[in-house]
């Protein structure tokens, strides 16, 4: 009788295989430490090797993310995460590559890089933790804090316009838009989940309470008397649906989105049904946000995927044009491309 030779199979990792040796330093109740907790649980779902993971964060207080994570980790400079990981990428796109990054790290001083990691499509997963403050700097307002907010930088109120950073990423030709909260763990597992699968720049907004600077921002979103009225969950190729007793939806007048009862000759069938492959529902989605004493109407917070797409990566591309060089070496001309055109002769 044969025997078979086995290869034994990696160990079964868990969240705490992820936890690290280092004393969390965040304020307690900080919604920073929910985020954690539930990205220590989805890792060793993804069945990636913690050598293979990175964590790349900024400044700010999410940016100690790195710290508390038993992978490879980097704590950048302010705003620029996105561009480290974007070389890091590039030179090793076998690893899976993490941005942890705030609304003032990634939409401030880091704005501008933000939008060219997505335009790019560089295959990283960037973590947005928004809480609408600074809060590493002791409380001033941020790209995201709303109109007229009062903070020790605007005691009179803010003038500023906020960023609505979905829009933002929409506009940057993101390939995969999705928002969360950190009051919600199973959500924002699967969030977690759907951003690691997806092929390209994933941007995951992801409402983080600062219970020190600015309590319970998002507070209507999380507690029980008040979300169920004011959440939308998005799920691929099921009507909006939301309220109590699930019986209010969103169906479009038209062009224009509206919320009706259901009931009275209004049915599920007669609603807004989501496709996160809709490019054009989904500018729509990420624009029930404005201010309703703006726009006339009150719509719920959407919660979930937004949009989809497939479109090459950058480090793919990249990959095929160094193969092209290799396979073309000794036909260029560095001279020639040095010289270009731009070569005059001077005359005495």
């Amino acid at each position: 009788m044969s025997e078979t030779a086995t290869t034994p199979s990696a160990p079964l990792l868990t969240a705490k295989d992820f936890a690290t040796d280092q004393e969390v330093r965040w304020c307690p109740g900080c919604g920073d430490y929910s985020i954690l907790a539930q990205v220590q649980k989805v890792m060793p779902s993804i069945g990636i090797p913690k050598e293979n993971i990175v964590i790349i964060s900024g400044i700010g207080c999410s940016s100690r993310f790195p710290y508390y994570m038993n992978t490879y980790g980097m704590h950048s400079i302010h705003g620029r995460a996105t561009a480290v990981a974007s070389g890091l990428k590039a030179a090793r796109p076998e690893l899976s590559v993490w941005i942890v990054t705030g609304d003032g790290d990634g939409l401030s001083i880091g704005g501008n890089h933000t939008i060219h990691l997505l335009r790019r499509n560089f295959d990283v997963n960037v973590l947005l933790f928004n809480n609408q403050i600074y809060g590493l700097t002791k409380g001033q307002y941020s790209p995201t804090s709303e109109e007229n907010k009062i903070t020790k930088s605007t005691p009179f109120g803010s003038i500023d316009h906020p960023f609505n950073p979905l829009a933002l990423a929409m506009g940057a030709d993101a390939t995969f838009v999705a928002r969360s909260m950190d009051r919600d763990p199973k959500h924002l597992q699967a969030m977690l989940t759907r951003s690691y699968q997806h092929k390209g720049s994933s941007f995951l907004e992801i409402y983080q309470n600062c219970n020190i600077f600015n309590d319970g921002a998002f507070e209507i979103f999380t507690e029980k008397s008040t979300k169920p009225e004011e959440t939308l969950f998005l799920e691929q190729g099921k009507p909006l649906i939301f309220g109590a007793t699930q019986n209010k939806g969103i169906k479009f007048d038209g062009m224009k989105p509206v919320v009706v009862e259901l009931g009275n000759g209004v049915s599920a069938d007669d609603l807004w049904i989501h496709d996160d492959r809709d490019f054009y529902k989904a500018q729509t989605l990420v624009r029930m946000f404005d201010d309703p004493a703006k726009s006339g109407d009150h719509f719920p917070r959407p919660f979930g995927v937004f949009y989809e797409t497939d479109r090459p990566c950058y480090e793919d591309g990249m990959s095929m044009q160094i193969e092209e060089a290799i396979a073309t070496k000794g036909k260029g001309n560095l001279d020639k491309l040095l010289r270009g055109k731009e070569v005059w002769e001077i005359l005495g």
